[in-house]
């Protein structure tokens, strides 16, 4: 091939230089078509092309050639013609043919930069990011990134070999947010940001944070979406959503870490692991799976809970359209999902978030406020518009694109609080003086309110272990505007009484009791959670006291005694089986365990409780009011026992719970009930159903005119050792 002519160089050599050395900040100053003294010049920056022709977009008619300038990659030539063009580009051993990426117009409008500096562009996902989108009859893909404080800005990727010298981008001031289109480029291409500080330091790649689909771990490439839009078939279940999730339904939920539930033949994807898990979870009779974090995080040990990819599903189980079906297929199933989302902190990978255009951009610079030295995790600069509005639309791309049921936010008590878990000289107060972080609570507030807005009947549920009032009230009454709350005080007395040896309960009854003096303040869920199973503190059955019959009889009577107290349900995979190894994210639960008779009789209680659960109004429809619980016996500290009345409506026969939290068997224990006649034994932990030892009450039970517990009417019973039996009045 004959070389191209060399032309006179009509940049400045600073600007070629820098163009060169891909410092550039403004190409589309010097790039595409450029009005001279000397008339209309096309320009553009190729390194390693060998000639490039200006051919006519519509018929391909040749207008020019552009000539090779004196700067290496630099081609230009005058081009009288202003049609658009084409770019046909000779590189060694290949032809190419494209629009010039520099010969179109900005694509984001002042609405998208003005709504996203105020922190409300919801569809943050269609603006910034990776959009595929046809320009001026163009097929390409849009690339937008908010770094505000670089100098330059450019997008790599396998499409120009991740040369960094290629597709510099355009600042659209004052907004911070850099854009190019890239034409004839479609989904699939793997890209990241190159990006240049204010004192011209050049940082390491950056993935996109509006990532719609990134590389499998450890790779950390940002991938350029679909543009094809996902098909339901779930309407019936979106609409009915919200009496699901109402205060007065039957909530019961299995959380799953989706690596460890069960290891499949052909490896994990989200097609086969509905195939299992979704079978599972109806059977099982929980109405909700609750997955720990899928969005993308580049460290599994982490459990997901050190996310970057915040608009991204995990590529370790494939697609965000693969996820997508098992959304939908679960919703077949009548079951909702919920996702634990992370917006209290992110990881210091170097590819992520972190300092993120040479600034401390997503992060607060003070380490007092923007670092957790627990997690070695920076904290969210919530005071920042722009950053409120990034983790708000990351919550609605979640309920809103893929039809997720519930949120359940992590960490809220790390982000209430500024002097959380920091010694008295290593936290900043707010603006009163006090500890409180006002710009989380404003976070907090906004993101509850939104999603009331956009989302019906969709669910925020908060992981809240202080007494921060009102995390439930709705935001007009001052609130946080969540609509459950992890009640975390509950999990932590009753498993600190349940680990106790029996012998020893007397002295700490209160631990049962003092939770319902609280139990109405909030909406709660009761939850024995993945955080209670690991990290030294043994499996569930293995922090029950005594023998073996003995740990399996404790722990059928506190899945009893869980099941019927005020609250919503949460348990964590492998307790419904009775693990007896604490969990280990490496491994899958131990399904083997099935085979003893024991393990089994946990499972089969679990799913018969479900079943009473869902089925008996008195054990939730008045989960939230103090009129569906009442204490009939709650002061027998000699023999651990409890007794309470469950009410539903005014139609629902109200339930009898009576806990027998000892070895020891009572008969004749005589109970007051509101109502004469048949009280039917409709659950016994005891059963040997479930491997007990079958002691009870032969079904049916009736009262007599003796007075007890301030009733006209009472009951003799057998209490069973370790036991929860549950009895409902007939008449």
């Amino acid at each position: 091939m004959t070389p191209p002519a060399t032309a006179r160089q009509t940049l400045v050599r600073e600007e070629a230089d820098a163009l060169a050395y891909a410092r550039h900040g403004d190409p589309f100053k010097v790039l595409g078509p450029q009005e001279t003294p000397e008339g209309r010049v096309i320009r553009a920056f190729l390194p390693g092309a060998e000639s490039v022709d200006i051919l006519r977009r519509k018929d391909r008619v040749r207008l020019g050639t552009l000539a090779k300038s004196t700067s290496e990659g630099l081609f230009e030539g005058p081009i009288a013609d202003r049609s658009p063009y084409l770019l046909q580009i000779a590189w060694p051993g290949a032809i190419q043919e494209t629009e010039d990426p520099y010969s179109f117009e900005p694509r984001l409008g002042d609405l998208d930069l003005h709504l996203f500096n105020e922190g409300r562009h919801f569809e943050m996902a269609q603006a910034l990011g990776a959009n595929p989108a046809m320009v001026d009859g163009v097929t390409g893909v849009t690339f937008a990134v908010w770094a505000p404080n670089a100098s330059r800005v450019a997008v790599v990727g396998d499409f120009n070999a991740w040369d960094t010298r290629r597709h510099p981008m355009r600042l659209r001031y004052p907004s911070g947010v850099w854009e190019i289109f890239v034409p004839r480029l479609g989904a699939g291409a793997h890209y990241k940001f190159d990006i240049v500080g204010r004192n011209g330091e050049r940082l390491p790649q950056k993935a996109d944070p509006v990532a719609q689909q990134s590389e499998k771990p450890p790779h950390t490439a940002s991938i350029v979406p679909s543009p094809e839009p996902l098909v339901w078939s779930d309407a019936d279940w979106m609409s009915s959503r919200a009496k699901r999730h109402a205060p007065d339904a039957a909530i019961s939920i299995y959380e799953v870490h989706l690596g460890s539930w069960m290891q499949l033949d052909g490896g994990l994807s989200w097609d086969s692991v509905a195939e299992k898990l979704i079978p599972y979870v109806v059977d099982m009779g929980f109405t909700h799976l609750e997955l720990l974090p899928i969005t993308e995080h580049p460290f599994g040990g982490s459990w997901g809970y050190q996310p970057l990819g915040m608009f991204a599903p995990t590529a370790r189980f494939g697609s965000p359209d693969g996820f997508a079906r098992f959304v939908d297929r679960l919703h077949a199933a009548g079951i909702g999902l919920i996702l634990d989302w992370v917006p209290a902190h992110f990881p210091t990978d170097s590819h992520g978030l972190a300092r993120f255009d040479g600034t401390a951009l997503y992060e607060n610079l003070d380490p007092r406020e923007g670092f957790h030295r627990d997690w070695n995790t920076f904290i969210y600069n919530f005071g920042r518009r722009e950053v409120q509005g990034f983790l708000i639309a990351s919550a609605l791309y979640w309920l809103e694109h893929f039809h997720i049921d519930a949120l359940r936010v992590d960490a809220v008590a790390s982000m209430l609080y500024r002097d959380y878990s920091r010694p008295a000289n290593d936290w900043v107060p707010n603006i009163h003086g006090g500890r409180e972080n006002l710009e989380a609570v404003g976070f907090l507030q906004h993101l509850n309110a939104v999603v009331t807005e956009r989302c019906p009947g969709a669910m925020v549920i908060a992981e809240e272990s202080t007494a921060w009032p009102g995390v439930t009230q709705p935001v007009s009454n001052r609130g946080l505007g969540f609509s459950y709350k992890w009640n975390m005080g509950w999990m932590h007395d009753s498993l600190q009484y349940i680990e106790h040896d029996p012998i020893h309960r007397a002295w700490h009854h209160d631990e049962i009791t003092f939770g319902l003096l609280y139990a109405f303040s909030e909406r709660f869920i009761l939850p024995i959670s993945h955080d209670e199973v690991v990290h030294g503190k043994g499996s569930l059955l293995a922090k029950m006291p005594g023998d073996r019959w003995q740990k399996f009889a404790n722990l059928r009577a506190y899945l009893g005694f869980m099941w019927t107290h005020p609250g919503k349900k949460l348990l964590f995979m492998g307790c419904e089986i009775a693990q007896e190894r604490e969990w280990n994210h490496d491994s899958q639960i131990d399904w083997h365990l099935l085979g003893d008779p024991a393990h089994a009789g946990i499972q089969r209680l679990l799913r018969d409780l479900n079943r009473l659960y869902r089925a008996e109004p008195a054990l939730h429809e008045r989960d939230t009011e103090p009129s569906g619980f009442r204490w009939i016996v709650g002061d027998d500290r000699a023999n651990s026992v409890f007794c309470y009345l469950r009410s539903g409506g005014n139609d629902a026969a109200p339930v009898l719970v009576v806990c027998n939290m000892t070895p020891t068997p009572h008969h004749n224990y005589r109970v007051g009930v509101p109502h004469h006649g048949a009280w039917k034994e409709i659950a016994n932990t005891d059963s040997q159903f479930y491997g007990g030892s079958n002691m009870g009450n032969q079904g049916v039970v009736q009262s007599s005119q003796q007075p007890a517990h301030g009733e006209q009417q009472s009951i003799e019973l057998t209490l069973p050792p370790l036991s929860t039996i549950m009895l409902r009045a007939e008449t």
